[in-house]
């Protein structure tokens, strides 16, 4: 009894071990689907990763970006700096967007301090109506 204990609780910490470096972002505003009106609310968050400003190169650091109708930024590639490319190099975790009426892709995409992308994983595309 004992050694499957002993099994178990070595099972559980390596389980929840991994589970810290699960990376991931995801838009807690708006959601995907969502019709909404000119100026919204966006809100980034993101998991297994800390947000500091750019310039900040600590590992597993990085900060938020917003692609409007852009495609996505493979890893280790710099970020635009554009009209369709938004960065949030102070380390914001929300931001105020105004849109003209029609059907957007926004793209959330995390990257380092040089802004170079982190890629697909910590990426995230949703579909949004703005009225």
């Amino acid at each position: 009894m004992k050694l499957q204990s002993l099994l178990f609780t070595s099972a559980l910490l390596i389980f929840s071990g991994n589970a810290a470096f699960a990376q991931s972002v995801e838009f807690a505003e708006p959601k995907n689907g969502a019709t909404l009106t000119s100026p919204f609310k966006v809100v980034f968050a993101v998991k297994g990763m800390a947000v500091l400003p750019a310039g900040d190169m600590t590992a597993n650091t990085g900060h938020h970006h917003l692609l409007i109708n852009a495609e996505n930024i493979p890893n280790g590639v710099v970020i635009p700096m554009d009209e369709t490319h938004k960065h949030f190099g102070k380390g914001q975790t929300e931001t105020e967007v105004s849109l003209p009426p029609g059907k957007y892709k926004l793209t959330m995409q995390f990257a380092n301090g040089a802004h170079q992308s982190y890629g697909p994983q910590l990426s995230k595309s949703i579909d949004v109506v703005v009225k």
